[in-house]
């Protein structure tokens, strides 16, 4: 059984490699095959797997990261 869900993947793989290969040469395809792999997620999605708590932490830390670079900037500008 094992041996079937390899054989499986191993075939669906094939699948969406040929799939690819036969898409680059065609650009309407291959924007197609882009964009149709583009979900839209509804406000209560979003908020059922967004961790607003360690989001809200990156921003902060990229706040924080700006604001040093920008300091750093500035005084580079200073000595030059």
């Amino acid at each position: 059984m094992k041996d079937d869900k390899q054989a499986m993947d191993a075939n669906s793989s094939a699948d969406n490699v040929d799939e690819y290969l036969q898409t680059l040469g065609n650009e309407d395809a291959r924007e197609l095959r882009y964009y149709s792999q583009e979900q839209a997620f509804s406000t209560d999605e979003l908020s059922a797997v967004i961790n607003e708590k360690r989001l809200n932490e990156l921003l902060a830390q990229s706040d924080e990261f700006l604001s040093s670079l920008n300091g750093e900037i500035r005084d580079f500008d200073d000595q030059v």
